[in-house]
């Protein structure tokens, strides 16, 4: 089989999969989000930044140009931070049903 097809399967079964998973995973990036714009009213941040700190410290990358002061903000980062890894879990375990998927086509 040609990489081509290959990466043709493997993209059909992902997004087979995130079609499975999207109400876990569109829930999952709404909180995120949600207790992102929590966090920036509670420490003076604007809209962009609230979110672009929910997502740095969602996907756990944290440069750390924006950091929580208050102790609630940190619990709440905490919690993106662990809903986060749940996020990459998901996605990961999607890209694997798809690739077992594809082992699986391609041994008949």
């Amino acid at each position: 089989m040609d990489p081509r097809t290959l990466r043709r399967r493997f993209l059909q079964g992902l997004l087979m999969g995130v079609r499975i998973v999207w109400p876990i995973l569109s829930g999952l990036l709404a909180f995120i989000v949600a207790l992102g714009l929590i966090i920036g009213v509670r420490e003076g941040w604007s809209v962009q930044e609230s979110v672009y700190f929910s997502f740095v410290t969602g996907l756990t990358v944290g440069y750390g140009d924006l950091a929580p002061k208050s102790f609630l903000s940190r619990v709440l980062a905490i919690v993106i931070g662990m809903c986060g890894v749940i996020v990459s879990a998901l996605v990961a375990a999607v890209a694997v049903e798809a690739l077992r998927g594809l082992l699986d086509k391609r041994g008949e």
